[in-house]
């Protein structure tokens, strides 16, 4: 018996995902030749499963406000803010996500996952309750591990569920904490927010919203889901992170509550955590400028999202209940969804693989994520090629032979 012999299970399942070459979990790319393309295995390969919505990772503004960080401040912080200090660039670029939210606070955070770790572990404390969907994130799910609260799952988007759960605590004291997200990751479908915010009122809970997947993707000025249901004044934290539309890496919090710079010596995470970069703020910095003067580039993450998501849905996949940037395609076993994604690599598409019990339907998933700087012609080689995988491994009924886009 060795100490990792309780994950043999796992080691088992991985080794049946096949080689490096065509292990999901092991892919490599060669190199990124942009936003939307790369090379995997000497193939160029159009990307499609890389949650960069706004595709602004080969932005040339942001590459030189990068470079030009780096040669300023060097390469890294070396230490958290707590010990190390914070750099101009991490107080800049707080001030600019809480001005961008209308918020009087903001923290950044080193990834998005740490800012799930810090304001679930600290918000709610012993005698305190965490009601969360019951498809949230794993961040979300490991923060209220690590803190001392009493957990409390409802089942997903189901306010009426939500409600019930509440009232139940409604003489028990102690701080009731709602946690939702703006975008789920999975399948691509969006909390019924303005109905969570009426239980919110009703019940006397605060509500955190995760705008991760949703920030630059929702609402008027890209705020996300909060903005688009007309709650943002009902919502008293917002989470998100940088490595979505904003192309580089880090999360954040911005609220409105009193006594929120207290948080900097209460969040664990966040002051042991070594700070972000110079040159992640800095282009971080200029892609939020970007998405903030561009809207142009939602308009176009939205039709590309619809073209793919219709495209799919027409064809007789089964996708999620709405279109949005994140586009699923659930197959029936794990055998078939290995192979899907290895014809689909080999046919020169990337996109991310999802298996049990990952997935909220206990099906595995084809996980695609549409980007505003994909081109209609690349979609539509994505849509031919999904249709004559889908239709030789029988997931969809056989039609007409599909034409490939060149």
């Amino acid at each position: 018996m060795s100490i990792l012999s309780k994950f043999d299970h796992l080691a088992q399942t991985y080794d049946r995902l096949g080689p490096a070459d065509s292990n999901p979990l092991k892919v490599t790319f060669d190199r990124i030749l942009s936003s939307t393309e790369g090379v995997i295995n000497g193939r160029q390969t159009i990307l499609l499963g890389t949650n960069n919505y706004l595709g602004l990772t080969f932005d040339e503004g942001c590459i030189e406000q990068s470079v030009a960080a780096v040669r300023s401040f060097g390469t890294g912080t070396t230490g958290s803010r707590v010990a190390n200090g914070s750099y101009s660039g991490h107080r800049d670029l707080e001030l600019a996500m809480a001005q961008f939210y209308g918020r009087r606070h903001g923290m950044v955070f080193s990834t998005g996952y740490q800012a799930n770790l810090s304001m679930l572990s600290t918000l709610a404390g012993r005698e305190d309750y965490l009601i969360l969907d019951s498809d949230s994130h794993a961040s979300i799910y490991d923060g209220a591990r690590l803190g001392h609260a009493e957990v409390i799952r409802f089942r997903h988007n189901d306010p009426d569920d939500l409600f019930k759960r509440l009232r139940r605590l409604k003489d028990h004291p102690g701080s009731k904490l709602i946690v939702v997200e703006g975008i789920y990751s999975m399948l691509g479908d969006s909390a019924p927010l303005a109905e969570i915010a009426q239980v919110k009122r009703e019940t006397g809970a605060y509500l955190l919203v995760d705008e991760a997947h949703s920030m630059g993707v929702l609402g008027a000025t890209g705020r996300g889901l909060s903005e688009a249901a007309g709650v943002e004044a009902d919502v008293d934290f917002i989470v998100g992170t940088f490595s979505k539309s904003l192309g580089s890496v880090g999360g954040f919090c911005v609220s409105d509550i009193d006594g929120f710079e207290v948080l900097r010596v209460a969040c664990r995470p966040y002051m042991f955590t070594a700070s972000l970069p110079p040159a992640v703020i800095a282009s971080t910095q200029e892609a939020l400028r970007r998405m903030i003067q561009e809207p142009g580039m939602r308009v176009r993450l939205r039709d590309n999202a619809e073209r793919l998501y219709h495209g799919l849905s027409s064809l007789g996949f089964q996708v999620g209940p709405q279109a949005s940037p994140i586009v699923s395609v659930a197959v029936n076993d794990n055998e078939t969804a290995v192979r899907f994604w290895n014809m689909l690599l080999h046919g020169g598409l990337y996109v991310n693989l999802a298996l049990p019990p990952a997935t909220p339907t206990n099906k595995p998933l084809m996980r695609a994520s549409i980007s505003a700087a994909h081109t209609p012609r690349q979609i539509d080689t994505a849509i031919a090629l999904f249709a004559d995988i889908g239709q030789r491994l029988g997931v969809i009924p056989s039609r007409e032979p599909v034409a490939l886009v060149a």
